[in-house]
């Protein structure tokens, strides 16, 4: 068995299946807008969560911290942030995502390497 180099990204797997089950559990099922978009954005976070765990790139943290900063976006953009549940789920979820992302962005030194050729 291969060992996850950043429990980070298990725990954004984890947060990505809590946004697929979530509406149901807050209770803003059937809110569509606010139920599809959860549910599609805790997708797309498992399938990279899961894939960084596989072969860790820094792109896979990048679009992780992305989807965080969709996720919080998502209520105003697409009109349901007067659900209170939904906005709040979106708002915590997305900002502990991001965080775990540039939190491995930050201090892995091969992804912090590339990011200072970048910037050179």
């Amino acid at each position: 068995m291969k060992r996850v180099k950043h429990w980070q990204d298990a725990v954004n797997a984890v947060l990505g299946a809590w946004l697929v089950v979530s509406p149901w559990v807050l209770g803003y099922q059937n809110v569509v807008v606010a139920m599809v978009s959860t549910m599609a954005i805790g997708a797309l976070l498992i399938a990279s969560s899961l894939e960084a765990m596989q072969v860790p790139q820094a792109w896979e943290e990048w679009l992780d911290a992305g989807l965080g900063a969709l996720l919080m976006m998502t209520p105003a953009l697409l009109g349901f942030d007067a659900v209170a549940p939904a906005l709040q789920n979106a708002l915590v979820t997305g900002g502990l995502v991001t965080a775990l992302a540039i939190w491995v962005l930050v201090t892995d030194d091969e992804f912090a390497a590339s990011w200072e050729r970048i910037q050179s």
